[in-house]
């Protein structure tokens, strides 16, 4: 074979290798670095009436942890938020109904979303807003962290113009839940507070569910 066709076939030979290589897709381990990614559902409910003495509430502005040990990481990072979930995803609908159905409790709001977690003591959350929750005066953020546990975290502030009867509270009065827990998956948490609360549920985004779920 003549050496120009040599020449042109090896080059040919060069750019199909080139093309291959730019067609293939990018390696998974970037994806993988920024670590697993989690289902999160939680229900925002208020209550109707409380029984008991009032409570002063510049002290509900300090942060509750039942978070249990842990300590953090040496890379920090960020979540990153992958996208609602449709309401044909939810798992905590029969919970929602059973609080409706009560005398006492006012589910307000219902959401469910995919991200993967922050590093341990970030706090890095995304806002209410972002999560399709749009409460008149609730404001805050929902934060899940990783560290040698998984951890679901509520800063969230309401400012309600009918506060529930036996709080004391005027009206226009703003409200604290400051918490951390330390959250295992299919297992509901309830974050407390005498005015609202929260119920949550955190799952694997991928994987088998858990037994009847």
């Amino acid at each position: 074979m003549p050496r120009m066709y040599r020449h042109t076939a090896a080059l040919r030979a060069l750019a199909l290798a080139l093309a291959a290589a730019l067609a293939a897709p990018l390696p998974a381990a970037s994806q993988e670095s920024q670590g697993p990614v989690y289902n999160v559902e939680i229900i925002v409910f208020r209550t109707t009436a409380t029984e008991g003495v009032p409570e002063n509430w510049s002290e509900e502005a300090g942060a509750r942890s039942v978070a249990g040990d842990e300590s953090a990481s040496g890379s920090m990072q960020v979540g990153r938020f992958v996208g609602p979930l449709p309401p044909a995803a939810y798992q905590l609908n029969e919970l929602e109904s059973r609080l409706r159905a009560s005398a006492t409790y006012v589910p307000v709001a219902h959401a469910a979303w995919s991200q993967t977690a922050s590093s341990w003591g970030t706090r890095a959350g995304f806002p209410v807003a972002r999560l399709g929750i749009d409460v008149p005066g609730l404001s805050g953020s929902v934060y899940l962290e990783h560290g040698q546990f998984l951890h679901l975290g509520l800063s969230l502030n309401w400012t309600m113009e009918s506060p529930p009867d036996g709080l004391g509270a005027a009206p226009g009065t703003q409200f604290t839940l400051n918490e951390t827990r330390r959250v295992r998956f299919y297992e509901r948490n309830y974050y407390d507070h005498p005015a609202f609360g929260v119920i949550a549920l955190v799952t694997p985004a991928q994987g088998p569910r858990a037994p009847g779920r």
